[in-house]
């Protein structure tokens, strides 16, 4: 917990988990204030727009070519040097394995050049704290973090405890928007490429199955939603159709992700005697205008107030891993420069080893 005798702490941090090259440099008050100084992103979506989707070899290589100029852009915007950081956070998983080496890679240099302690961030970790990054938002609350790796619902106590209360068992719900808009043709990125098709559309035009309807847990499927829509996409003939089709995918995205944050609500509600009833929305999906809206009612409906990082910090980015690591160092936890990359890192370690959503040899979820 902050106390006022606790330092400020100014951090670079480095984001390299997919396709995005991030680094900002946030400084966390002893008040427990944030303050993001710098945020810098360079995107990679024309190097894989060829291909429909994230080339993993063409990722790693981008980063390599642009991590130490990025780094220096966010150093030049925040207006300061080296010496005036007090640690360096780098994203260590989960992601893409050659992209996360590349930032951690870096950070290490930083931190064992400049004598700054390090912090190997979870990725997942970035995304739970990021709705401080746009309001004073104290823990605990409960989290639906909603990307196109990831579908968690999470009780977050603060950094280092977090529970799971639910995840997806097959693909993430931007990874559906995402499949979904290639079968649809349209360009990549195809969330939002799918959420502009949808206005206007008739989403009761289509109907679509609704999975796990019948269990009382607060896991996620869209890989039935995914296959049911590309076989309709495939005798689509005009752009009524497909901007139908668009709006009743996006409707049942929506539908789900409310319906099991409902049950999640009601839960965490319970547990804590109607205590820190707050409900928080990070990650991609969380910028579709629709999901936002439903969520919200979702929210208002059982008493909690609803929060979400401004729409900058939704999608991945560096703040975030710098808040993380400065949130880190404030309880004085650190890393060693062996830290390793990990393409999987689950934030409920104990969750992920009772019950695990992804086992070997099978495709699944990526959390």
């Amino acid at each position: 917990m902050t106390t006022a005798t606790q330092p400020d702490h100014t951090v670079l941090g480095l984001e390299t988990s997919c396709d995005e090259t991030a680094a900002s440099v946030v400084r966390r008050h002893a008040d427990g204030r944030v303050e993001v100084l710098s945020s810098v992103i360079a995107s990679q979506v024309a190097e894989h727009a060829p291909f429909g989707g994230v080339v993993p070899e063409i990722a790693a290589r981008a980063h390599v070519e642009s991590i130490d100029s990025i780094a220096a852009r966010a150093m030049a915007e925040a207006g300061l040097g080296y010496g005036d950081l007090t640690g360096v956070a780098a994203t260590a998983g989960p992601g893409l394995v050659g992209g996360v080496m590349v930032g951690l890679s870096f950070g290490k240099a930083v931190a064992l050049a400049r004598g700054l302690p390090l912090v190997a961030v979870n990725h997942l970790e970035g995304h739970a704290v990021s709705a401080r990054l746009g309001a004073d938002l104290p823990y605990r609350f409960l989290l639906l973090l909603v990307s196109g790796g990831h579908c968690q619902l999470l009780d977050v106590a603060g950094v280092g405890a977090c529970r799971r209360l639910g995840s997806t068992i097959d693909d993430a719900a931007g990874e559906a928007f995402d499949k979904i808009a290639k079968t649809l043709g349209l360009p990549y990125p195809g969330g939002p490429a799918l959420e502009k098709l949808a206005e206007g559309g008739d989403p009761a035009r289509f109907p679509l199955p609704r999975m796990l309807l019948g269990r009382k847990d607060c896991d996620f499927s869209f890989s039935g939603l995914k296959t049911a829509a590309a076989r309709i996409a495939e005798g689509l003939t005009s752009e009524v159709d497909r901007r139908d089709l668009a709006a009743a995918v996006q409707a049942a995205i929506a539908s789900q992700l409310a319906e099991k944050s409902d049950r999640a609500l009601q839960i965490y509600a319970r547990e804590h005697q109607g205590r820190d009833l707050r409900f928080v929305v990070a990650g991609g999906v969380a910028a579709n205008r629709l999901v936002r809206a439903r969520l919200t009612e979702t929210a208002a409906a059982r008493g909690f107030s609803f929060h979400a990082p401004p729409l900058a910090y939704c999608t991945d980015n560096a703040a975030m891993i710098a808040l993380a690591g400065a949130e880190r160092l404030a309880l004085g936890l650190t890393d060693p420069l062996d830290a390793p990359a990990r393409p999987r890192w689950p934030l409920d370690a104990a969750a992920a080893a009772a019950s695990p959503t992804h086992v070997p040899g099978r495709k699944g979820a990526k959390a």
